[in-house]
């Protein structure tokens, strides 16, 4: 038989790892069923801002609920986007992927102004691998995914660091060179409208820094840097996203 004290312990850490869970959920990204991807709220000393992506299409519906919910809105144009503001104090700035034309005035012209580019480039790559894509319209034509070594930072010090950092930085730079390879034979020859660009930061950032893929640092790009690692369903994930509208709700 167990001490009766070991029984409590073990329960008192099985409660406490519930409601551990609990909270990881409240504080997590949501699914959002059709309205597609992902939801993500914060609360603290200020406002309680909500995050949402909508499809294009489905935009004028969204507003039509937000009007119904928090009353008359005025509609104010912002850069790349437009923001309402309800009577009750409520704000959701619309922030679609490329706006299309003039800032809408009414729900109806929503559609066309958030509609997304046809011709998309997709560069995705984290220190695990890789994804690049083209695609037209929501359908991925091109892709080529991988995956490649990039050797995780050590505590070892002296010179085992040395050798470990500079086998690191090799690994990093074969992982940039195939994926700058493949931006060049899949991304650029499709001339895209949009880019869409997730994973590591830095790596994205050293990719597009080649000087063969110059032409592509005035193509407008959508972030998309919580991605897992690249697969080809993480790929057509970010489209998905990308295409979206970026909506932020913001509590008054």
């Amino acid at each position: 038989m167990q001490p009766a004290g070991a029984a409590v312990t073990r329960a008192s850490r099985v409660g406490s790892r519930r409601g551990a869970d609990r909270c990881r959920t409240t504080s997590s990204e949501v699914r959002l069923g059709h309205q597609g991807p992902l939801r993500r709220e914060t609360a603290g000393a200020g406002p309680v801002v909500r995050r949402v992506e909508v499809d294009a299409g489905r935009l004028p519906r969204w507003v039509d609920g937000f009007v119904e919910r928090h009353g008359a809105t005025t509609w104010t144009p912002r850069d790349h986007g437009l923001l309402l503001t309800a009577v009750d104090g409520e704000q959701a700035l619309m922030e679609p992927m490329s706006p299309r034309g003039e800032v809408p005035s009414g729900p109806a012209e929503l559609a066309t102004w958030a509609e997304p580019p046809d011709r998309t480039g997709l560069v995705l790559v984290r220190r695990g691998g890789y994804a690049v894509g083209v695609a037209a319209g929501d359908r991925l034509t091109a892709s080529k995914v991988g995956t490649r070594y990039v050797q995780s930072r050590t505590a070892a010090g002296g010179w085992s660091q040395q050798r470990y950092a500079r086998r690191r930085v090799n690994q990093a730079g074969e992982l940039v060179a195939t994926v700058v390879g493949h931006t060049l034979r899949l991304v650029l020859p499709s001339s895209p409208e949009h880019l869409v660009l997730g994973g590591d930061r830095n790596l994205v950032r050293e990719v597009l820094a080649d000087p063969r893929l110059a032409a592509l640092a005035s193509v407008p790009a959508r972030e998309l840097y919580d991605l897992p690692d690249p697969r080809l369903s993480v790929l057509e994930q970010a489209l998905r996203r990308a295409r979206a509208v970026r909506i932020t709700v913001q509590r008054g």
